[in-house]
């Protein structure tokens, strides 16, 4: 039996987009329903996301769903996701592609424990460190 901890990021109005973006960057399957999929009465949310899940190629899964009106929500406070490695050229794709459209914070390069690291907050508020292993 096994168990995985994957991430479950919670949007306002954009998972579609950010569930899009994800796989821009990452690559896999990306499966969605709506709420209107799963029978909502509330007609504002039936074309937001429900569940999405994106499975990659690299085995990471990321979930998210867009959170109704009347909960509340504080986007990127909570979680921060990190990517580490010993493949730079994989690494170094994911992190220009999410740090492109963001803001970073800091920038991926050699630091004082030998590794390459850098972090970023993309274009949806959710917060990447990426972090590559040297040999």
């Amino acid at each position: 039996m096994t168990t995985r901890l994957n991430p479950y990021i919670n949007f306002r109005g954009n998972a579609r987009q950010a569930m899009e973006f994800y796989r821009n960057v990452f690559g896999g399957e990306l499966r969605m329903n709506t709420f209107g999929e799963f029978g909502s009465d509330d007609s504002s949310m039936a074309d937001q996301i429900m569940h999405a899940q994106l499975e990659t190629p690299s085995g990471y899964t990321i979930m998210a769903s867009d959170t109704p009106a009347n909960m509340t929500l504080t986007p990127g406070d909570h979680i921060t996701i990190s990517l580490s490695g010993d493949d730079g050229i994989e690494l170094r794709g994911y992190w220009d592609k999410l740090s492109g459209s963001g803001k970073v914070s800091m920038p991926l390069e050699k630091q004082m424990w030998g590794d390459e690291f850098g972090s970023c907050t993309d274009q949806f508020g959710i917060q990447w460190m990426v972090n590559i292993t040297q040999p």
